[in-house]
């Protein structure tokens, strides 16, 4: 079966979902009955979670998941892009109604928005040219003054940094590709993100002698994020994610963006 097909099957099994709770609609699932738009906020920057093909439509695992959150509430999608670290608060002002962008669930993120899952697991990992750096198998490793790391602004990553290496030097960027950008030009010893973006990022620069760990550092969960202001929202999407893991939809998006590379080809670079 193909992947669409799968979105719209698993979907329209959890749509009348939506029926028995729009009746006690708070104000974010109002917006979007009324509206009949979801806008679902994204960097569109970290694939193969979230990115954008070479034909300008974003793609991803991410964009899937929330195609098939569009398709059950009956409503278009709309994805707003924006930076990561700026994700949380363009939430908190209502400029968008929820975050699906490889956001993992933290206790100080907690504190500002509320989280449905977790959808996917994944891993800390560093990127760099330094062969000595990628042997490294503790993070202890990282905490030394003459290294100088890259990680994306409001991060896990930046945090793991600040605890992990608090007398390394720490650069924030808005996306990957300044982050990559300042390891290829020597301006920076290693980059800090989720293992598939090192992975693709080694990839997609051959010729640049990037190297990645074998095995992440941390685990951490992913989790789409939702106002707090709004648990009749925040409980139906839950219900939606319930069912999309029981009918196997997140396993076939796990098959079609971590294991099949097709992919790839479309990918902007």
């Amino acid at each position: 079966m193909s992947i669409l097909k799968r979105l719209i099957m698993v979907s329209f099994l959890a749509c009348s979902l939506i029926v028995a709770t729009s009746a006690l609609a708070g104000d974010t699932l109002k917006r979007i009955v009324d509206a009949k738009v979801l806008k679902v906020g994204m960097s569109a920057d970290q694939p193969p979670m979230n990115g954008v093909s070479k034909s300008g439509k974003y793609m991803g695992y991410d964009v899937d998941l929330a195609a098939s959150l569009a398709v059950a509430m009956k409503v278009k999608l709309e994805i707003v892009k924006i930076p990561f670290g700026d994700l949380i608060s363009s939430l908190e002002k209502g400029k968008i109604d929820m975050i699906a962008s490889g956001m993992a669930i933290t206790p100080e993120r907690t504190l500002k928005v509320s989280f449905v899952g977790p959808y996917r697991m994944s891993g800390k990992s560093i990127l760099t040219k330094d062969s000595v750096l990628a042997k490294i198998t503790s993070s202890a490793e990282f905490n030394r003054k003459d290294l100088k790391f890259v990680a994306l602004k409001n991060s896990t990553s930046a945090s793991f940094i600040a605890v992990a290496a608090p007398d390394a030097g720490l650069i924030e960027v808005t996306d990957y590709e300044e982050g990559v950008a300042l390891i290829i030009d020597g301006k920076a010893d290693a980059m800090v993100a989720d293992m598939p973006a090192c992975v693709l990022s080694v990839l997609r620069h051959p010729e640049a002698g990037l190297t990645t760990l074998s095995k992440p550092v941390t685990m951490e969960a992913f989790g789409i994020a939702v106002s707090k202001k709004d648990p009749q929202f925040l409980n139906l999407v839950d219900n939606y994610l319930d069912t999309y893991t029981k009918a196997g939809l997140l396993d076939t998006l796990n098959s079609k963006w971590f294991v099949d590379k097709s992919w790839l080809a479309a990918l902007a670079h």
